[in-house]
């Protein structure tokens, strides 16, 4: 075994919303012996990565934050990249994670031995031990940039949004935008009168919806510092409008209404007939992520850009060749293509005691229960994992309930004297059947597109098809008995075995809600 040193009760690998989560839940946990491992020289995750221009949250800032650790100071409704940034380091240092942090350290992999009942780690500067490993990378960590052919050989620059390069100066320069997602939607307004030339690859139209976003004066600010409540209610009815849109991604009828929204706004802002159907989407709004600004339209209408309704076939020198066959030369390539959300790069480098990856486990499609723990591998959990995603709620809000579970399940193994905790496979494959078939109602499934929610088997691996409600609700208490355990052989304070002839069943498939339920309490009780 490692020294004493590199020993920890936890390791938590990420250091963005979730892994920084993870550290105050385990600091209230009264857990000081764990480490968080950051590949990065400092905090902040995907709001640490993503600098392109113009990124920003599509979450009102009110609720894209800590239940605890509320900010008065938000300059927007909708915060941009540098203050979430800002907050997300601030929050880290207020409550002390900074003292757990190895920053620029990578973990390479991490093995599960049975025989010392203890994780394994490899990391790019030793190896580590761990009772308890939680993994935090999240789904937006590894950009992907898709094969296309003649890309190695292309003469120009080429770059991810999420690794923007700030060095190369756009003005003048002709630019290749492949991809049409949330960080394009956002970024193409902003270099637009830039570039001399901007040609948008666009395989699929997105529905993009009018942005309520403003500057919050200094007097809104006061008050949200220094009215009680005042933050708490302002949390409340953010929470409370984006739960009633979340009723429509599981009544995919309500989405056709919202819609029009959207079709009201390409009407006003594009006014060429040829764009504007080259624009207009043929599935139901929330069938993909949904999108809001309102420059987005306005930019594509420019005299300078060229909407290319297509993927990109293939790169000759410095010619982009769309599916249809139309030639661009291009100066730079600008990738709004999005991560590796479901085919976790993670996942290769987490092996259980036989030598099997999450990958092997898996085979394409990420399975868990409540997206928190995998059958298979002790000791071990993820958060914001497989089937917990929505449409509508805060990444917080999923967090803080998973958090809330996970430091139940730490905790109960640590008092009653548990050396290991594995959810039972037949738990595990129960609640994922019970989402599976929930979720073929909802505009996910049914809303006529196909999106980056499905997996390479065509299932969807993303999506929680309830409410964030009933997500609290069943992350509220912990069950021990959805659990296989081994006992500290030191101690005898633990529950009976639950009989194997009666597995104890998941809870039963929640009922929908009505539309004022969210609005009572929006905030993740902390029980463990």
């Amino acid at each position: 075994m490692n020294n004493e040193s590199d020993h920890f009760e936890v390791v938590i690998i990420g250091g963005g919303i979730s892994g920084i989560g993870a550290a105050i839940h385990l600091q209230r946990l009264g857990i000081d012996n764990f480490v968080l491992l950051e590949k990065a020289d400092s905090l902040g995750g995907t709001w640490r990565a993503n600098t392109y221009p113009g990124c920003a949250c599509d979450v009102p800032s009110g609720l894209y934050s800590y239940s605890f650790a509320a900010n008065p100071d938000w300059t927007r409704l909708f915060a941009e990249q540098p203050e979430i940034r800002e907050y997300i380091e601030n929050t880290a240092g207020t409550h002390g994670v900074d003292k757990h942090v190895r920053f620029g350290v990578e973990m390479l992999s991490a093995r599960w031995d049975a025989s010392q009942s203890l994780w394994k780690i490899t990391t790019s500067s030793g190896e580590l031990t761990a009772r308890f490993v939680i993994a935090a990378a999240g789904p937006w960590n590894e950009p992907l940039t898709p094969a296309i052919p003649g890309l190695e050989a292309f003469e120009g620059e080429v770059f991810h949004s999420s690794q923007w390069n700030h060095d190369y100066d756009l003005t003048g320069k002709r630019v290749a935008v492949v991809g049409t997602g949330a960080s394009a939607v956002q970024f193409v307004p902003r270099i637009v009168s830039q570039v001399s030339a901007l040609h948008l690859y666009q395989r699929t139209a997105q529905w993009v919806l009018p942005k309520p976003d403003h500057y919050v004066p200094r007097i809104e600010r006061s008050v949200m510092r220094f009215v009680p409540g005042a933050q708490k209610a302002l949390r409340s009815i953010e929470y409370g409008i984006m739960e009633a849109l979340g009723l429509g991604f599981r009544n995919p009828w309500i989405l056709r209404i919202v819609q029009k929204l959207g079709s009201a706004q390409l009407r006003l802002q594009v006014r060429d007939p040829k764009l504007r159907k080259a624009l207009t989407p043929d599935y139901t709004l929330g069938c993909k992520r949904l999108l809001m600004s309102n420059s987005y339209y306005p930019a594509l209408g420019k005299p300078n850009v060229s909407v290319h309704a297509n993927a990109v076939e293939q790169i000759r020198g410095n010619t982009v060749i769309g599916a249809d066959g139309v030639e661009a030369e291009v100066d730079a390539i600008i990738f709004g293509t999005g991560f590796h959300i479901l085919d976790m790069p993670i996942a290769s480098k987490v092996f259980d005691g036989e030598g099997r990856s999450l990958d092997d486990h898996w085979q394409g499609s990420p399975q868990a229960y409540f997206g928190s723990a995998v059958s298979g591998f002790p000791n071990a959990f993820i958060l914001l994992g497989p089937s917990l995603g929505t449409g509508h709620t805060s990444a917080f809000m999923i967090l803080e309930a998973q958090l809330n579970y996970v430091a139940q399940a730490i905790g109960h193994a640590r008092r009653h004297g548990w050396q290991t905790i594995d959810v039972r496979e037949e738990v595990q494959a129960a609640f994922n059947s019970q989402v599976q078939e929930a979720l073929g109602t909802t505009v996910y499934n049914a809303g006529g597109c196909e999106s980056y929610f499905f997996d390479v088997n065509g299932r969807n691996s993303f999506n929680w098809p309830w409410s964030s409600g009933a997500m609290r609700r069943r992350l509220r208490d912990f069950d021990p008995y959805a659990y296989n355990h081994t006992s500290n052989p030191e101690s005898d304070n633990t529950p009976p075995e639950p009989t194997p002839s009666e597995p104890t069943p998941p809870e039963p498939t929640p009922s929908e809600p009505t539309p004022s339920e969210p609005t009572t309490s929006p905030e993740p009780e902390y029980t463990a």
